[in-house]
């Protein structure tokens, strides 16, 4: 009976071992067939532009970060407009020439003796100003004042470097109810 047992056993495996093997193949075979045609392909590298350096030819003029282009840049300009700045460095700066023009408030204006004087208020303090006293830092000096509005002649540098002058206005403040 031992003999019997090992026999069924043995067949049994074998048959087992058949089946298994018989549900891929026909798979297998037509994967086979399906890719027998492919082949692994690397495309070839692109070709390399070999380097074409550029020629400097700027040697012979001034470097833009040196200090002799300042120099070049400061003889260039006119002398007038040196001597408006000048004549503004030489005198004694005024208390309202350290407030920007846009801080500063216009209050009202006051006549004594035929002269029309305007109150100002620049930070915590009150001034009372005239015409041709100086206000702003870009030396403003009073033109006119009437009830309205105090105007200004300033000096102010424009986008080539030239000091230009440049007419500007301070307005009264409304009183807010």
């Amino acid at each position: 009976m031992n003999r019997v047992l090992r026999v069924g056993i043995s067949s049994l495996v074998l048959a087992l071992a058949a089946c298994g093997g018989e549900e891929h193949r026909d798979l297998k075979q037509e994967l086979a067939q399906l890719t027998k045609d492919f082949r692994g392909q690397v495309p070839p590298l692109p070709q390399v532009k070999p380097y074409e350096p550029v020629p400097y030819t700027a040697e012979g003029q001034i470097d833009p970060f040196r200090s002799e282009r300042i120099e070049v840049a400061q003889n260039t300009r006119p002398s007038g407009s040196q001597s408006k700045l000048a004549e503004h460095e030489k005198r004694v700066k005024e208390p309202l020439e350290a407030f920007p023009l846009e801080s500063i408030q216009m209050l009202g204006t006051i006549s004594q003796q035929k002269e029309t004087f305007a109150l100002v208020k620049a930070g915590p303090n009150l001034y009372r100003v005239r015409k041709g006293n100086y206000m702003g830092q870009n030396f403003g000096v009073i033109t006119t004042i009437d009830e309205g509005q105090i105007k200004l002649k300033e000096l102010v540098q424009d986008s080539g470097g030239e000091w230009v002058e440049r007419n500007s206005a301070l307005q009264l403040v409304e009183a807010q109810k």
